[in-house]
């Protein structure tokens, strides 16, 4: 079992359950790797957009968003939103929805794939998961993002410039054109050694018997 296995994973910043499924598969990488003869797993993040019409600006509570998207009563959608916060503590996770910002994502991605040429990528979805989720940051906005970028390491003024002129957006477009081809229409969205497809934030006990199947089969 020492052939590397590839983990693709399409999700979007601004979704809870890609910030969960996040934990879960990581706990999953725990368990996996604890085997000695455990092969080394990849793992490439890569963008999706769930409501790419949503403005960057966005005038409005997540709940008069969620409201209008989903055409719920405001009620509904704030117990959605508590059931949502009380599933995120049970894995160590802090939802702060009333302060979110909700916005359009784009760019956010875009840093995400500027992260990944620097071999930060990892670092930088945790940290903008975290950003968004709990502590209220505006990902919209390419002076936030650099912020955040300069925080887990990245030169700041090269991530304004790189947000600035858009030089990942066509990179951005392509995960989200495969994810068309492989016909995800919802995210977290898993791509075990190309072969496997996983849909959702699963059991921890999910992934591994994936990656298992996967490092058996290789």
């Amino acid at each position: 079992m020492s052939h590397p296995i590839t983990v693709d994973i399409w999700s979007d910043i601004a979704c809870p359950w890609c910030y969960i499924g996040k934990r879960r598969f990581e706990k999953a990488l725990a368990t996996f790797g604890s085997a000695p003869d455990a092969p080394t797993v990849n793992v490439t993040y890569h963008s999706f957009e769930l409501s790419p019409d949503t403005p960057v600006d966005f005038e409005g509570s997540e709940v008069d968003f969620l409201a209008a998207h989903k055409g719920l009563p405001a009620a509904q959608v704030e117990e959605m939103l508590a059931q949502m916060t009380e599933l995120a503590a049970t894995e160590g996770l802090v939802y702060d929805f009333a302060s979110l910002r909700h916005t359009n994502t784009l760019l956010a991605h875009e840093l995400l794939h500027f992260a990944k040429e620097h071999d930060l990528q990892a670092e930088c979805t945790e940290r903008l998961l975290r950003a968004y989720f709990t502590e209220g940051r505006h990902l919209g906005e390419a002076a936030e993002l650099a912020d955040l970028a300069a925080e887990i390491g990245l030169d700041r003024a090269e991530a304004l410039a790189a947000l600035t002129d858009h030089r990942h957006r066509a990179a951005v477009q392509a995960d989200i054109a495969q994810a068309r081809a492989f016909r995800i229409s919802g995210v977290p969205f898993y791509v075990i050694d190309g072969r496997y497809g996983v849909s959702g934030a699963q059991r921890p006990d999910v992934f591994v018997s994936a990656l298992r199947q996967a490092a058996e089969e290789s």
